[in-house]
Formats: structure tokens, sequence, C-alpha cells
């Protein structure tokens, strides 16, 4: 009589937590549908940026033209954390319910961690329960850029800083009101302003 090798059950176990891990990172965010990626913008500009400008506590104070930040890839090295460049420099994403960002319930302005400029509003966030941190709307759509992307066989919308190009996280169209959409961000890709 064959009997199996008490290591099957460990490899097939392993195969089978792994293929479930990976499944739950590459569709973590959740599923976009063609109407989100229809949406998407074009390839981000290489000149000026027109952003609008806010105080900590959301005030919305000027729009402003300025120039793009730009940086080496040493430059953002020694700017940001590791797990914050591979984020926001190499379109990575953390993992679910390890964010600092994700339970911050006060009233501020999630600005990004490589440029500051403003991206959402405290009074938007949300718990999606999908582990990032989830807003209905951006503070302001010049700040952030909406793109496809066709990673991991699918396609999705992804977001970006309009400033620097920073990858944010990923928009998807199973929000709440008023708008329907859920930016799915990455805690590490922002920091949180809180206000005075």
């Amino acid at each position: 009589m064959h009997r199996p090798s008490p290591f099957s059950f460990t490899r097939r176990g392993f195969v089978t937590a792994s293929t479930l891990a990976t499944a739950g990172f590459i569709f973590g965010c959740g599923k976009q549908s063609p109407a989100v990626a229809a949406s998407s913008a074009a390839k981000a500009p290489s000149g000026p940026v027109t952003l609008v400008e806010f105080s900590d506590d959301g005030k919305r104070l000027r729009t402003a033209t300025l120039p793009k930040v730009v940086k080496t890839e040493a430059e953002w090295r020694k700017q940001l954390s590791p797990d914050a460049f591979v984020v926001a420099r190499r379109e990575g994403t953390e993992r679910a319910f390890t964010g600092a960002l994700l339970n911050v319930h006060d009233k501020g302005v999630f600005r990004c961690i490589c440029c500051d400029t403003a991206l959402f509003d405290s009074a938007t966030k949300f718990d999606s329960g999908t582990g990032w941190p989830s807003f209905w709307q951006p503070i302001a759509r010049e700040n952030v850029r909406e793109h496809e992307d066709r990673s991991y066989g699918m396609v999705r919308t992804a977001v970006s800083c309009t400033r620097c190009d920073a990858h944010l996280g990923h928009v998807f169209d199973d929000g709440p009101r008023p708008t329907g959409l859920r930016y799915c961000m990455n805690s590490v890709a922002m920091k949180f302003a809180k206000a005075a």
C-alpha cells in the first residue's frame, strides 16, 4: 500500500497557500470595470503642471502652475524609506492591513510622500474593508493623474501624483456615494498632515 509522503501535503499546502496569497496581493484592491478603465488619462506631461494647493485643514488656497518634480533614482532612494521607494517609484503595492494610514481618521489632508502635493481630504476617507486607505474622491482632480495599468494580465486604472508621478494606488468603480469611486491608496506613498 502506498502511503503519501509527509512532505506531499506540505508541498501541496505550500503551493495552494502561495497561489492564494499571490491572488490576494494582485486582486486585493478589487476588480475594476471597463467604465473606469475607459476614463484613464493619457501619459504624464513632462513640463510644468497646474495643481490646486490646500492648507492642512483642507481649505483651497490657490491654483498654481509649478515645475514637475524630477529626481534621479539615487535622490529618490535617499529621500524615501525602502518601502516607499518600491511603491511610489517602482509601482509596488504594500501588503493589505499593514499601512500606517489605514486607521487614521483625524481631520486633515493626505499628501504625496515624494513632493507634498495635497491628494485627499480626510472627509472623503472611508473603510472599504480592503486593507488599504480608501477615498471616494481626490482633493482636486488636477492633483492626481489616472492612467491604464495592464500589469498582472488585467486592466486597471492606476493613480499617480500629478507633480512627481509617484504611484499612489488604483481607482475602482465600487465606492460609495456620491461618486461611486474607490481610490485604493498605499499608505507608504502618502503622509498625513493633521489639521491645526
